[in-house]
């Protein structure tokens, strides 16, 4: 399993269906600039490939992990447990609209966060940002694009008009 490329983010979902959801970010980390891998494991089928992708991530320089998973959504708190990086959750939609995802991963216990965000591709995307945002904490010009990206978004709205 161990590859030599260095990464600076993970994004790794339970199942390869939550790809289409997890998609975004990893378009957002790619529009950033960002080295990332994106990888399905499974905390409950694949428990033990889980744990060595992690460490082999780290040793690669991964600094943020992005987890996606639906149902029960225990990818990003043991995901958690593993490593002293941040760990964004996305749930993903799944039987109940995404909502069991939602709270198995914003209920973590105290003492081993996990930052959740919204269900669904916009959790994605925004996870991702959150990823880069940690990431231009070291570097600048992660931040200056950041900047950038930002005031484009804001110029877009002062410059939309109503017919």
């Amino acid at each position: 399993m161990a590859k030599s490329e260095i990464i600076q983010a993970a994004v790794i979902m339970g199942s390869k269906s939550d790809w289409e959801t997890m998609r975004p970010a990893s378009e957002t980390l790619r529009k950033f600039g960002v080295a990332h891998e994106c990888r399905v494991l499974s905390a409950h089928r694949t428990p033990e490939a889980l744990v060595e992708f992690l460490a082999d991530a780290e040793n690669r320089g991964c600094a943020v992990f992005i987890a996606g998973a639906g149902g029960a959504a225990h990818l990003a708190g043991v995901i958690a447990s593993k490593t002293l990086k941040p760990v964004f959750g996305v749930p993903i939609e799944s039987k109940l609209q995404g909502l069991d995802s939602l709270l198995s991963t914003v209920q973590m216990p105290a003492g081993i966060p996990v930052g959740a965000l919204a269900i669904g591709p916009a959790g994605a995307t925004n996870a991702a940002l959150l990823a880069v945002a940690v990431l231009a904490l070291q570097q600048p010009e992660l931040a200056e694009k950041l900047r950038a990206y930002r005031a484009e978004r804001a110029q877009n709205v002062l410059d939309s008009t109503l017919d």
